[in-house]
């Protein structure tokens, strides 16, 4: 009996199982990712957080070009806030200018100045059609004056006649300018801020009554206090100071306008400030007597409107859900203060428009709810 060699023994080859090939599944279709839009209370929300969070950072962000004029700060912050147009009255040489470029920068705005000056034409501001050459021939092409920005600094506004005056009242009151029976519609947000010079008067001319009534606010700009001014001197004379960080978009004070339409005031407020402003008119019931001897023209319903809008605004500024008497009474300087006209006998006696307006304050009671 041989025996067989293991390794040269034919060997059975195993059956070969094979794996059945699984069906193919349809493709599952590829998952939406769906983004809710915020909710008009959500944007709102974020809206007051960004005010309130970047506040202080405005403050410190003007503080690198503008030392003191805290009230001054704030009246001009609150116009935009409520979409207005500002004036401001003061001195030449006091940084008027410098404020109104900083706060652009603060919001990423585009800033035109206009120099006003007795020969400007009111096309050197709306802008004119000009002929150019096309590929059909010559046609009229409007050219966009310097009133197409979005901050504008109508430097020295009253040292120009009055038509050119006038060329910035329906940017001001309807944010468009017409040429040539076009409407040319200006980009929000829009905001006028002029400056004058009530020290020297000759060659002047003031605004009328009308034009001063489209501005919400006229701010008054005093010199500063000396320690202030030494800190001016100082740093204007030294190296070149830090370059202002914006802080805010257009598109935030478009949502900050919207905020502030939005403030809820009592119905007691509001009969407050319509109060306070018939007070300045002589004639009415309820005036004061020293309203018929140093009042000539008193306040008319804008001025209560930009009392309350402005009370909303400093309101939301400081991060509260209501309108005070006190916010009222904070903002009856700048409201009123171009918008009453005093009289002959007023000015014989010495009596400013801050007197005025300090006594109409304290003659009209607030209302109680």
């Amino acid at each position: 009996m041989s025996e067989t060699d293991p390794e040269t023994e034919p060997k059975s080859e195993a059956p070969i199982e094979t794996q059945a090939t699984p069906p193919e599944l349809p493709e599952a279709a590829p998952e939406t990712l769906v983004i809710e839009e915020p909710t008009e209370h959500q944007k709102d929300e974020a809206a007051f957080d960004r005010l309130q969070k970047g506040r202080e950072r405005v403050k410190a962000e003007l503080g690198k070009a503008i030392i003191g004029q805290e009230e001054v700060i704030d009246q001009i912050l609150l116009t935009l806030l409520c979409g207005g147009h500002c004036l401001l009255t003061g001195a030449p040489g006091l940084a008027k200018t410098l404020l109104v470029k900083s706060v652009a920068k603060i919001f990423q705005l585009d800033f035109n100045r206009i120099q006003f000056t007795p020969d400007l034409m009111p096309a050197d501001i709306t802008g004119t059609e000009i002929l150019t050459d096309t590929p059909d021939g010559r046609e009229l092409t409007f050219v966009k004056g310097p009133v197409f920005a979005n901050i504008i600094l109508a430097d020295e506004i009253n040292r120009t006649p009055p038509k050119t005056q006038a060329a910035l009242l329906e940017a001001m009151q309807e944010h468009q300018v017409t040429a040539a029976g076009v409407r040319h519609v200006l980009e929000e947000p829009f905001f006028v801020l002029a400056t004058q010079n009530p020290v020297e008067m000759e060659g002047t001319y003031p605004l009328p009554e009308a034009q001063l009534d489209r501005f919400l606010f006229n701010v008054l700009i005093d010199y500063l206090p000396e320690d202030d001014e030494v800190a001016v001197v100082q740093q204007t004379t030294a190296r070149l100071g830090k370059p202002i960080e914006p802080v805010f978009t257009a598109e935030d004070a478009l949502a900050f306008q919207k905020l502030v339409s939005q403030v809820p005031v009592s119905e007691e407020i509001v009969r407050y400030a319509v109060r306070l402003t018939a007070a300045s008119r002589p004639g009415d019931k309820n005036a004061p007597d020293f309203v018929e001897g140093w009042i000539n023209w008193g306040a008319g319903t804008r001025a209560a409107q930009a009392l309350v809008l402005g009370g909303k605004a400093l309101a939301l500024w400081h991060g509260r859900a209501h309108v005070t008497a006190d916010d009222i009474r904070k903002l009856a300087a700048p409201v009123f203060r171009h918008r009453i006209l005093l009289n002959y006998r007023a000015e014989a006696e010495g009596v400013t428009i801050e007197d005025v307006i300090q006594k109409l304050i304290e003659s009209v009671p607030e209302i109680k709810a």
